[in-house]
């Protein structure tokens, strides 16, 4: 029998197995040579995971859904590049799970704020950010002041990271409730942003 437009058309579910197989080979040969390249599947030089409250600031940031108005990632465009400094590159998010790229810039990207302004200034930013940036639309974050970390849900996290390729010791993660102890969410989120692009900084 041969296959014709009018036939495949005509036919509803010879043309879903139909539409199903050509995404499915498109797929794999888009995807597959990904998992074999050391650009990709390998973590730039310097990159560290995350520290346990490094790690918690994360999860901060993720609660408060920061990623849906901040990206973190620097297109490999002049205009990206001069504002922000270096392109983004896969080696520095292998420890990432997810990876909170972005796609919505509402704010500035935040994939080299890393190192760019002291932890005061992001303190007194997350609490008032227009005594700062007068025509901020970001809201403050003042709850995060006085909200405690809980130092036992961190090792659990480390331990499922480490499951996935993070490189966690067993030292690390026993330590991840001493290292968050008595501190707040603020104090995390803040530890957060500042290791943010740090492993590949040139600007």
């Amino acid at each position: 029998m041969k296959l014709t437009h009018d036939k495949i058309e005509r036919n509803v579910g010879l043309m879903i197995v139909l539409i199903v197989l050509v995404i499915a080979v498109g797929g794999l040969v888009e995807i597959v040579p990904l998992f074999f390249q050391r650009s990709t599947t390998e973590p730039v030089a310097g990159l560290k995971p995350y520290t346990a409250l490094q790690l918690a600031g994360r999860d901060v940031y993720i609660r408060e859904g920061c990623y849906n108005y901040h990206s973190q990632m620097i297109r490999p465009f002049r205009a990206e590049t001069e504002r922000y400094g270096h392109y983004s590159v896969a080696g520095e998010f292998v420890y990432d799970h997810p990876f909170q790229w972005g796609s919505k810039r509402t704010g500035p990207d935040l994939a080299r704020v890393g190192g760019r302004y002291s932890d005061e200034w992001h303190r007194l930013h997350l609490r008032q950010p227009r005594d700062l940036v007068p025509e901020s639309n970001m809201p403050a974050y003042t709850w995060l002041e006085k909200a405690k970390l809980d130092p036992e849900s961190i090792a659990p996290r480390m331990r499922a990271l480490r499951t996935v390729g993070v490189p966690y010791s067993e030292d690390e993660i026993k330590g991840a409730a001493e290292a968050a102890k008595g501190k707040s969410e603020e104090d995390a989120l803040i530890a957060y942003l500042q290791v943010l692009g740090t492993a590949l900084k040139t600007k």
